[in-house]
């Protein structure tokens, strides 16, 4: 018997509210394992913060790692690549000086960072390098017999310049400083950058990694022409998966006429996974998991979509993003996480029997979401609606026992005092059934204080997730946890077209928006007040972003009666005068069941039928006090949609109040912004739902 000592490096954030910054850090724990069994975990080290770290990868061998870092230390925005040993850093390498390229890509879409299996190259996404912008001078009337005086032309003038008054398309809501991605390879034993040539011009690569034996770089493209539209949170858009060889010689691996994401190859490289859906249509899918055979040069289908999963069966793929290390180390088994209605959790799948097996246990903490596998060992995060998150561990075991992994805790659960949780399953009357797609149902996940306080009961918080095809898990939410403390129960609902439920409910929604999901709140809300008496049927507020709060606006019209405050982030108000001004306009046909094309012109009757079924319909029946939080720089949807409620309102002498965010965009996601809007939410609710 012998043991081996393991270390596993993790990486956090939390909010600091005081700076408005999020904070990153890392914490380094230390494994004792015998064979393939975690014997124990030693306590582990202080957490350090990470300053100015865009991305970072470790080699193969994990004696070298590689970070693209930030500095402003010889001037604002300067980019570095660093290579780092176990003896301090090797190598730094300014990539702003050098002027290869733009920005380094560190988003999650786009965004990659991969050393190459010789340990002397790393491959990275960066914005295109662009010809200086500038201004064109206004030019003088040339001589017509041209005789001293004449100037060079228009043509001459402009020639190796690019005037800064050109629109310059990007990729949308969270991706404003990405248009035109391009591949790059650093060197570094030598520090020089190139550029690989070979990228077919009409797509925009992403996702990239080395192919087998170093011998060329696979990536997926996505298509910008004719134009781009949003891609973040939108898995529906067309790309394929390419390979291209260092002499730029590139070759379409996969179809051309789905949307694909995610490659990812196997320990022994052999095999390609990635995954695929539909072009257009619902922005989040379930998702088919492709195979690339790298000796045959051919894909099969490995898992496919699920159109209506049964109770316990495995439900499908909705992530567009698979963990960067997710192979087993025999490469025939793929692990990855995903929902199964409102819980997460972990499933291997065998290549060869396309068998799925579940490697998780939700009854106790509703999510479980693996972060990485590496050499079998699986670490993966667990949380609940009453605790945050925390690490476990444990070995994949061999094919066929999968089911038996041991878990060991890496940090002890901390679960939040005196907050219970249980999710609500609803059924649908027969008149709220959708015909096409009869027999679908919903769920609900709600968390409130534990016991009664006092003998009052608990005023409800409705809590409306976006999307609409997203979806609400039985996790940790520190929105709805800080409610619960201040005194609020909070529904989270599920509503049909959420994810994790099948694809035929997702399908359900489109041109049904504004009703059917707004009957599926209401029913859940109904089907909770009549089965809990601990909770006040006459103090229920709704609160949402986006598509949420576009159904919280729908609810607080269509119900004017029941609800008695209403907050609302960056909701949708009319679909018709937010079909121009967002960045995915095909959504807006695609909300109402209608075919998208990039050359489709709106017509008289799409636009009745999207005011139809838009919020401000109701605006004159809200009686519920309004607080609109808006972003002032979101391209998603227009901070102009919740200004013609807010002026709808005011014009009626209803109660209302609005938050603008000069700076913040669609999600609202900076640190101070954050704080802002939960402190003035949780007063706003305090104030029309409690006696202060």
């Amino acid at each position: 018997m012998y043991w081996v000592l393991l270390s596993a490096l993790s990486e956090w954030s939390q909010t600091e509210e005081s700076r408005g910054e999020r904070l990153r850090y890392t914490r380094q724990y230390s494994l004792l394992c015998d064979r393939r069994t975690v014997l124990r975990t030693l306590p582990p080290g202080h957490c350090c913060p990470v300053q100015g770290e865009l991305l970072s990868a470790q080699s193969a061998s994990g004696s070298l790692k590689a970070v693209v870092r930030e500095a402003s230390s010889k001037g604002p925005g300067r980019q570095f690549l660093e290579v780092w040993s176990r003896t301090g850093m090797t190598k730094s390498i300014d990539l702003t000086a050098l002027n290869q390229h733009g920005k380094v890509y560190e988003d999650a879409q786009f965004g990659s960072l991969a050393w190459s299996s010789c340990e002397s190259r790393v491959l990275y996404v960066a914005e295109r390098r662009r010809a200086k912008a500038e201004s064109l001078p206004v030019l003088q009337p040339t001589p017509a017999n041209g005789s001293e005086g004449a100037g060079p032309s228009g043509m001459e003038e402009q020639a190796g310049r690019e005037d800064r008054s050109v629109y310059r398309e990007d990729w949308g809501e969270g991706l404003t400083s990405k248009s035109l991605p391009v591949l790059c390879v650093a060197d570094v034993h030598k520090g020089s950058v190139s550029v690989l040539q070979g990228v077919p011009e009409q797509v925009s690569p992403g996702q990239a990694l080395w192919a087998p034996g170093d011998s060329g770089v696979v990536f997926v493209g996505w298509w910008h022409e004719p134009f781009r539209l949003g891609l973040r949170f939108c898995s529906n858009r067309r790309s394929a998966v390419f390979c291209v060889d260092l002499e730029g010689n590139c070759e379409c691996l996969s179809s051309d006429s789905s949307a694909v994401s995610s490659p990812r190859l196997s320990p022994d490289g052999r095999s390609l996974v990635y995954l695929q859906g539909r072009v257009f249509g619902p922005h989040a899918q379930c998702l088919q998991l492709q195979l690339f055979d790298w000796q045959i040069r051919r894909s099969s289908l490995l898992l496919d979509v699920v159109s209506r999963p049964t109770p316990g069966q495995f439900a499908g793929v909705y992530d567009p993003l698979l963990p960067r290390r997710c192979w087993a180390e025999d490469s025939r088994r793929l692990v990855f996480s995903s929902p199964s209605r409102s819980r997460k959790e972990v499933f291997v799948v065998e290549v060869g029997s396309q068998r799925v097996t579940r490697l998780s246990d939700s009854s106790e903490f509703g999510s479980w979401k693996l972060l990485s596998i590496e050499r079998d060992l699986m670490v993966v995060s667990c949380s609940s609606p009453s605790c945050p998150p925390f690490l476990r561990v444990g070995f994949l075991p061999p094919a066929g026992g999968e089911a038996g992994v041991a878990w060991l805790d890496l940090d002890d659960p901390r679960p939040v005092p005196d907050l219970e949780w249980r999710v609500l399953d609803v059924t649908l009357p027969p008149e709220e059934e959708n015909a096409q797609y009869a027999g679908l149902d919903c769920d609900a996940v709600l968390a409130k204080p534990q016991g009664r306080r006092g003998s009052g009961r608990v005023p409800l918080v409705v809590f409306i997730h976006g999307g609409p095809h997203s979806q609400f898990g039985a996790e940790w939410n520190v929105s709805s946890a800080a409610l619960v403390a201040v005194g609020f129960a909070v529904l989270m609902v599920n509503y049909r077209g959420s994810t994790g439920f099948g694809q035929d409910s997702i399908l359900s929604l489109a041109g049904h928006m504004g009703r059917q999901d707004v009957k599926d709140v209401q029913r859940s809300v109904m089907t909770l007040l009549q089965s809990d008496a601990t909770l006040d049927p006459g103090r229920v507020g709704v609160m949402g972003g986006s598509h949420g709060g576009f159904l919280a606006c729908h609810l607080i019209g269509q119900y004017p009666d029941f609800y008695r405050a209403c907050a609302a982030r960056n909701p949708v108000i009319n679909f018709a005068t937010l079909l121009g001004t967002s960045d995915i306009i095909d959504w807006r046909y695609s909300a109402l069941g209608l075919q998208y094309s990039f050359d489709r012109l709106p017509t008289p009757d799409a636009l009745t039928t999207m005011l139809e079924q838009s919020p401000i319909t109701h605006a004159a029946q809200i009686k519920a006090p309004v607080l609109l939080m808006l972003g002032g720089k979101d391209k998603r949807v227009s901070p102009h949609q919740g200004l013609e409620l807010y002026r709808a309102l005011k014009s009626r002498g209803s109660s209302v109040r609005l938050l603008w965010f000069a700076e913040d965009g669609h999600s609202l996601s900076r640190g101070d912004t954050q704080a802002d809007c939960f402190l003035n939410v949780a007063l706003w609710f305090l104030q029309h739902l409690c006696t202060l």
